[in-house]
């Protein structure tokens, strides 16, 4: 059976950039979110840089594969709940590269010097248990290399 792709819409706790979407996470509160890990909501949740965020159950009945876009935190977390989940770590090209992004998408430059600095090393401790790496040097290269992991996994 072919099933459709579904992107998970994670839960956060910080703030929204300017200019940012309200479609890109749900933005709420730290109590909400505390709320929710009370109520076991999350599939995998984790705290990065004092900010919350997870990572909503899906529903049972879900005939879907289900792509998260989520921290190494939280693909370690889900890995032990389901140790055949696929993990397919994407990187930027460069480090500069990375900061670059950053930047231009409206974070604090004190703030990217941080996730760049915790980026690296979670990069070496992602690396020891994904299955693909893929280098996000190109939009739509990157899109369809994991395309095609993704179909080649559904035709085993």
């Amino acid at each position: 059976m072919n099933k459709d792709l579904i992107l998970s819409r994670s839960w956060t706790t910080r703030a929204r950039r300017s200019g940012e979407s309200g479609g890109s996470y749900n933005f709420v509160s730290r109590e909400e979110f505390e709320k929710a890990i009370s109520e076991d909501q999350f599939y995998e949740w984790a705290e990065f840089l004092g900010n919350l965020y997870g990572t909503p159950k899906p529903s049972p009945d879900m005939d879907r594969d289900l792509l998260l876009e989520i921290d190494i935190q939280g693909a370690e977390q889900v890995r032990a709940k389901d140790p055949s989940a696929v993990v397919i770590l994407v990187v930027a090209p460069s480090t500069e590269e990375q900061r670059k992004r950053m930047l231009s998408r409206g974070d604090d430059p004190e703030s990217v010097v941080q996730r760049v600095l915790v980026g690296t090393d979670e990069i070496e401790r992602a690396k020891k248990f994904a299955n693909y790496l893929v280098v996000n040097d190109d939009l739509d290269r990157a899109v369809g290399e994991i395309s095609s992991i993704i179909n080649s996994l559904r035709s085993n």
